[in-house]
Order: C-alpha cells, then structure tokens, then sequence
C-alpha cells in the first residue's frame, strides 16, 4: 500500500516517511500541494496525509481537488493548526480525520491503519487462514474467536508467504525479498525481530509458536 505524505517541513517528512516505511508501506514525499496533486495522478497512492500550510497549493485545496474526482481515497489532516474552525473546515471538505500536531508515531499509524480499514470492501474473499486465524489483507487485521488484531502490511506480506509455502520451510532471503524488496537491505536480525513481534501478537502462546515455527539454519515454516 502507498501513502502519499504532503508536509513542506523536511524533518517532519522524513520523520513521517520513514515511520510509514518501516510499518511495510510504500511513501511518497511531496513538500508543496503541486508535487502533492502530481503524484496524487501519477501515482494513484491507496491513503493521503496532507498538512495544511503547504507552498503553492495549501492542503486544503488539495483535498478539494482530490474529492472532486475520487469520493473514496482516505485523507488524513496533520497539521499544528488545530483550532476547532481548522478541523471543522477540514471534515467538511471531506477529510476522514485530523491528526493534531504534535502526534506520535503509534498514534499516526493507528489512524492511518483505520483509515484504510474504513475503505475495504465488505465482505472482501482474499482472506486466508493459518490454522485458527483468519487474515484480512486488505483491512490489515488478523482474526481469532471474534478478537481483531492489527496488522501492518509487512506482517501481512509475511504471513501470505507462509500460506503460500505452507509445508514447506522459507528461507530467510525469500524473506527478505519478497516482503522488504530489492530496494531496502535488511539483515537476518532485523527478519528476527519482526518475527518475534509478529508472534507476539498471533500466537496464542509466543513461546511454543503453532503458526511461525522456525526451521533451524534455514528460516520458518508454517504447517
């Protein structure tokens, strides 16, 4: 999935963007509105955040010129202006939420996650299961016995690897390839480590794992 982030402060962009890309979505960084509209049509992002005071074309008239041709793509306000006219004028305009500056990390991703989630078809079929838990990809949530668990796409990625290969031990570079791609470079410690936390939350006890077993000097393997 693809966030497309309109923030003319570098450091909050980078800051912004480098939160989104390590939760395994892709960001695409526009400092004015112009660059904003420019990849909103080239680049056909799933999710927009758009600050306010932006050069050229504020975020306000990006939303309007997003909502006048697309009543469906989820765009989030994060701006220090945060007066009560601010965030009415933004809703109105067809915003699904605004996020007050400053915010953190956990709450962003939290609204960006709902936001996405609010957009999912009903009754969407690309669902699969590992064992008892269900995995909804396209509203990033995994479920067991009626309890929803947030999931970020990275986590879905990896999870749809093991249904694919279930039976089969998956190597720790089919890892790497296949859910951070050719364009980042992580290593074996980092797959350790989104793997622990991905069993954290899955489950239902971490320490004897039914779902990610590990296949010594190989990778994991779901059965």
């Amino acid at each position: 999935m693809t966030i497309l982030i309109a923030e003319d402060d570098p450091l909050t962009l980078d800051a912004l963007a480098t939160c989104i890309e390590s939760e395994g979505f892709t960001a695409l960084r526009a400092p004015d509105g112009k660059q904003a509209i420019d990849l909103w049509r080239s680049e056909k992002p799933d999710l927009l955040c758009l600050d306010i005071m932006i050069p050229h074309i504020d975020g306000y008239e990006v939303c309007r010129r997003v909502r006048a041709s697309d009543r469906t793509i989820p765009i989030l306000f994060l701006s220090a202006k945060n007066q009560e006219i601010d965030v009415v004028v933004g809703l109105d305009l067809g915003a699904d939420d605004f996020i007050r500056k400053p915010f953190t990390r956990r709450e962003v991703m939290a609204r960006i996650r709902a936001a996405l989630r609010r957009r999912a078809p009903e009754g969407e079929s690309e669902h699969f299961r590992l064992a008892d838990l269900t995995v909804h990809p396209s509203s990033l949530l995994a479920k067991r016995d009626g309890k929803s668990i947030d999931l970020t796409p990275r986590e879905v990625s990896m999870l749809r690897l093991l249904h694919k290969h279930r039976g089969e031990p998956v190597s720790r570079d089919a890892f790497l390839d296949t859910c951070w791609g050719i364009d980042y470079f992580p290593d074996s410690r980092t797959l350790d480590q989104h793997i622990l936390l991905l069993r954290k939350k899955i489950e239902a006890n971490p320490a004897e794992p039914q779902i990610i077993r590990t296949v010594r000097a190989v990778g994991y393997r779901f059965d």
